[in-house]
């Protein structure tokens, strides 16, 4: 097989990449280890910044954001029993967020390569990379366990396969650097048979630990608790859970969070991960292959379509005319949006979490950073330009 751009991994990054590679007259083939069915169903998190929401708008693949996604104009950050507002729309000159899951982004995606004639390869196994430092890159892989090894052979290789991908693996590990921490803190994320409790994001401390009103639909919607990542979900009844959510988001002026039937309850860990060069040879490194965030400041699949938005330009360029120094710059451009966002998301995760090494100074010296961003303008306005997003590219 011969492709221009192989992509491994049809995750947001990997399918956005190759919609835009194809608006640009660019062939790519993907390739992913998953079924569509487990793509498109497995539920996560989606708070979509501005310029996500505009890009998927203007390649023709926003409409039904458009019109099941909720834009959010402002958040709101608790502590001491009472909300504060942040007006990000008043804030950033009307800017706002959209929360629309991230599988439902999937969807949209998926529907638009495959409606176009794209090649996406499902449930791929054995994928391996090889002599990425050549003209002629491959990709090796079995369509699927019991399959014959098949060969892709591409001008450049896309790694948009995740954290736990084989593209990061195939940088030699000389040449790369991986800067990591580990927080000592877990989500434990429900999703009930709800109205909305709030109509738009509650970001809580609490003495007894951070606390998130989210949402997903009019009938679905998301909460998240601060645990230990190390506990066992079997440890959390159905009434412990809603036991901990009233006690972190009731209000003095007696707001509570709605209750409903929970469906699915999960602990995730948390940790920032950036890997440096996102580039070697003629692979190139997109989305979670390449930096993790934790979630606190909603910015994972947005660095992801920012990455690619980047590397669909540069490989643009390659393609019209010969270009290779936005192909050069690609680490370069991308990193100084990461590690923006990775303080962005370091800064909200610091602030709104409950470190059980803190002494009481640093628990007021906490409590005065909310208070601080509440009640200047200026402190809300940075708050305010990291969560709607920064420029995609510099």
């Amino acid at each position: 097989m011969r492709t221009q751009v192989g992509i491994i991994g049809a995750g947001p990054a990997g399918l956005m990449l190759s919609h835009l590679l194809h608006l640009n007259g660019i062939e790519s083939v993907i390739l992913e280890c998953r079924s569509r069915k487990d793509i498109e169903e497995t539920v996560r998190a989606g708070v979509l910044e501005q310029g996500t929401i505009d890009l998927l708008n203007e390649t023709g693949v926003g409409e039904r954001m458009r019109r099941e996604g909720q834009l959010h104009k402002g958040i709101e950050l608790r502590f001491n029993g009472q909300g504060h507002r942040i007006p990000m729309h008043d804030l950033t000159g009307g800017k706002h967020v959209a929360v629309y899951a991230q599988h439902e982004v999937i969807k949209d995606l998926v529907a638009a390569r495959l409606a176009a004639g794209g090649e996406i390869i499902f449930e791929v196994a054995d994928v391996s990379l090889h002599d990425l430092d050549t003209e002629t890159p491959k990709i090796r892989f079995r369509r699927d366990q019991d399959g014959e090894l098949e060969e892709l052979v591409c001008d450049y290789i896309a790694g948009c396969d995740g954290f736990h991908g084989p593209s990061r693996p195939s940088i030699p590990s000389s040449v790369r650097t991986e800067y990591q921490k580990v927080f000592p803190y877990g989500w434990l994320g429900i999703l009930i048979e709800a109205p909305p409790s709030s109509k738009e994001l509650i970001y809580t401390n609490h003495e007894r630990g951070f606390a998130l009103v989210s949402t997903r639909s009019p009938q679905v919607q998301r909460m998240y608790i601060q645990v230990d990542p190390h506990d066992d979900i079997k440890n959390w009844s159905d009434d412990r859970i809603w036991t901990e959510l009233h006690a972190r988001l009731e209000t003095h002026d007696g707001w509570k969070p709605i209750e409903g039937p929970i469906f699915q309850k999960n602990i995730v860990a948390m940790r920032s991960f950036v890997c440096n060069p996102m580039q070697y040879g003629r692979l190139f490194l997109a989305g979670d292959a390449a930096h993790i965030v934790p979630p606190t400041g909603a910015k994972g699949l947005n660095l992801a379509v920012a990455d690619v938005r980047v590397l669909a330009r540069a490989l643009n360029a390659y393609y019209q005319s010969g270009r290779t120094d936005l192909l050069e710059q690609y680490t370069a451009t991308c990193l100084r949006r990461v590690w923006k966002a990775e303080r962005f998301s370091a800064f909200m995760t610091g602030m709104l979490h409950r470190d059980a090494n803190h002494t009481p100074f640093e628990r007021q010296l906490q409590l005065a950073e909310l208070d601080y961003v509440t009640s200047s303008r200026a402190a809300a306005t940075s708050l305010a330009e990291n969560y709607v997003g920064l420029p995609m590219e510099w």
